[in-house]
């Protein structure tokens, strides 16, 4: 089983990417920042089925089994990059059942960053009610909190340790047993 991590987020290069950085290096896990794709919010009429947002989730789906979403916290909640990349998964319900259904079984987890601590529990709702109605396994959600545009060693420490709670999710797993 492979993991991926999925960064939304308004700059390829800021503390989210900081910290998806020091995940990657802790887990090996392959980064997909969705800044680096062209696609368009989700519509009712199916108009932008052609953008990069199926042949994107084709690669995930075939790929990972352990999808990790990380974003930053911007008012309350995910990135507006990160919310279009959800509302897209209704295309996978209307328009591509069969690979939205090669979501039941995988897992996914999420990860959050900002100077503030911890989110609100209701941060993490999107989350785990997305995990729970497409049928996936929801193995646990990290927020990083970074001062002056760094991450200080505790914060490091505890990425470390969800890193290890995520390879032990994929190595639990019973495909790989």
């Amino acid at each position: 089983m492979r993991g991926v991590i999925i960064m939304g987020s308004s700059r390829s290069d800021g503390d989210t990417a900081a910290v998806v950085k020091k995940l990657e290096e802790s887990t090996s896990f392959y980064v997909i920042d969705l800044n680096e794709y062209n696609f368009s919010y989700y519509d009712y009429q199916h108009g932008n089925l052609q953008d990069a947002y199926l042949p994107l989730m084709k690669r995930i789906i075939e790929n990972y089994d352990l999808l990790v979403y990380a974003t930053p916290v911007y008012w309350y909640t995910m990135s507006g990059i990160m919310k279009v990349f959800f509302d897209r998964i209704t295309d996978l319900l209307d328009e591509e059942n069969e690979l939205g259904r090669q979501l039941r079984g995988k897992k996914m987890a999420a990860v959050s960053c900002s100077k503030s601590a911890e989110p609100r529990e209701a941060f993490w709702f999107p989350f785990i009610e997305t995990a729970r109605y497409l049928g996936m396994e929801y193995t646990g959600s990290f927020h990083a909190r970074l001062l002056k545009h760094s991450i200080p060693e505790t914060e490091m420490v505890r990425i470390d340790h969800f890193a290890a709670q995520l390879k032990s999710a994929i190595m639990n797993s019973p495909k790989v047993k």
